[in-house]
């Protein structure tokens, strides 16, 4: 009887595990979809649909450690912009970006979320916890 409890509960446990697995992914997923949605809108332009920029004016977001590394200076260009030139791998690039403070938290986790996950980057999410605290120390 103790051996059937036992083996119901470590089916239960393996069972919530998974379904909290499947979650996680489905909301990466959502992420990843909503993030897409505000590169397209906002990002593409310059940095174009695979990422790659433009040499000398926009910075590639595919492949850098720039992108897969700090969140924060992230989440801080996207809100104050750029107006520094840039070194990248090597390259300078000197074309200054707009601040995209208009944007939510939501919208900008997502968008940094995606650029950090696509373009053959893998790094972990970007919260809206994290964009709200850099935001108030503007």
């Amino acid at each position: 009887m103790r051996l059937k409890v036992v083996i119901i509960i470590i089916g239960l446990i393996f069972l919530s595990v998974g379904a909290f697995a499947q979650k996680s992914t489905q909301s990466k997923s959502k992420l990843m979809l909503n993030g897409k949605k505000v590169y397209d809108m906002y990002c593409q332009a310059c940095h174009q649909a695979d990422g790659n920029g433009v040499p000398r004016l926009n910075p590639p977001l595919a492949g850098t450690v720039y992108v897969t590394g700090s969140k924060t200076r992230l989440i801080d260009i996207v809100l104050n912009g750029l107006t520094d030139p840039l070194e990248i791998n090597g390259e300078e690039y000197n074309n200054p970006m707009a601040a995209h403070s208009f944007l939510t938290d939501q919208q900008i986790a997502d968008v940094l979320t995606y650029i950090r996950n696509s373009f053959g980057n893998k790094a972990g999410v970007v919260t809206t916890a994290e964009v709200k605290k850099q935001r108030a120390k503007k």
